[in-house]
């Protein structure tokens, strides 16, 4: 098997060109590429010339950074002020705190916001403008699951009608926390371990409010529940999801199973009957697989996804 493969030229190149590319960047200048006799049937690769054979098998050695690595590349990680910070509570999610952050995203030729970086490296979003006011549910229900209406609308409706056809593909189905949280709550860590007890299958929904909550870069004043009430003035100042409406999120209120958590439009967190109609800010995963092909998340210069 040895001897066979050093009786083929090409692998001996191949390698000489990726080992050592000085060496191979003057064999290249020296023996022109008519001069060189390549099979690719005997190499395996693709390619049908020497220069593509040697691009090929650099690509597949050092394949390119996708979905959430890009965005980890771009954005390095930062402990203090406006950024992309690691999450204290789960292991291996990134979350874009503070006022000013450079979390654009262009998605269905939208403006989105990127909520975090997930362990898996898919992308989690949601749309900066509202889609509009919509009830949660007409039955007095907050189970997500059951389905609620909302629910409903936003993996049927939406997902097919409002969604081109060629962005849908880049959606990935993912477990979201749907568990209920309480009222005053000043242990973040439970809230989230809360939220996180009750899981829901799907493609498109909210956001949490433990996730409003860690979108704030204010953690010593605005890091919890009861913190964000007593601060109210402070904390809509420092984080980005703040956009002047009143709009729902994923999180029902364990207190009663016809409420569910909302943010008012001076960022305060709130209580409310899912009857009733405020903005939707719909959500989802990126695929860990998409391109980002430009930008640097600046709202002038948004993240580009390749199609």
């Amino acid at each position: 098997m040895f001897k066979k493969i050093l009786k083929n030229r090409l692998f001996i190149f191949i390698a000489t060109a990726f080992l050592f590319s000085g060496i191979g960047v003057f064999a290249t200048t020296l023996f022109p590429s008519n001069q060189v006799t390549y099979n690719n049937g005997i190499s395996g690769l693709k390619s049908t010339d020497v220069q593509g054979a040697i691009d090929e098998l650099y690509s597949a050695c050092f394949p390119p950074k996708t979905g959430g690595d890009i965005i980890l590349e771009k954005n390095p990680v930062v402990d203090s002020g406006d950024g992309l910070y690691k999450d204290n509570y789960e292991e291996g999610r990134y979350f874009y705190k503070g006022k000013n952050v450079n979390n654009y995203i262009t998605f269905n030729n939208e403006t989105w916001r990127i909520v975090s970086i997930e362990p898996d490296k898919t992308i989690k979003i949601m749309r900066d403008a509202s889609i509009g006011n919509r009830v949660w549910d007409s039955s007095y229900s907050n189970n997500w699951a059951r389905p609620v209406n909302l629910n409903t609308y936003l993996n049927e409706s939406y997902l097919t009608e409002t969604l081109n056809s060629a962005v849908q593909g880049q959606i990935v189905t993912k477990d979201w926390s749907i568990g209920s949280a309480t009222w005053g709550n000043n242990d973040l860590a439970n809230q989230i371990n809360d939220e996180n007890s009750k899981k829901w299958n799907g493609k498109v929904a909210l956001i949490t409010m433990s996730e409003y909550i860690r979108s704030n870069s204010n953690q010593s004043s605005c890091g919890t529940h009861a913190l964000n009430q007593d601060n109210n003035d402070i904390c809509k100042n420092t984080t980005w999801m703040q956009n002047n409406t009143n709009w729902w999120t994923l999180s029902p209120y364990a207190g009663d199973s016809s409420n569910v958590f909302f943010v008012y439009s001076d960022g305060f967190v709130d209580i409310y009957s899912v009857i009733n109609p405020f903005a939707v800010r719909p959500s989802l995963y990126l695929s860990s697989k998409v391109q980002i092909v430009s930008g640097d998340g600046s709202k002038e210069i948004p993240f580009e996804i390749s199609m």
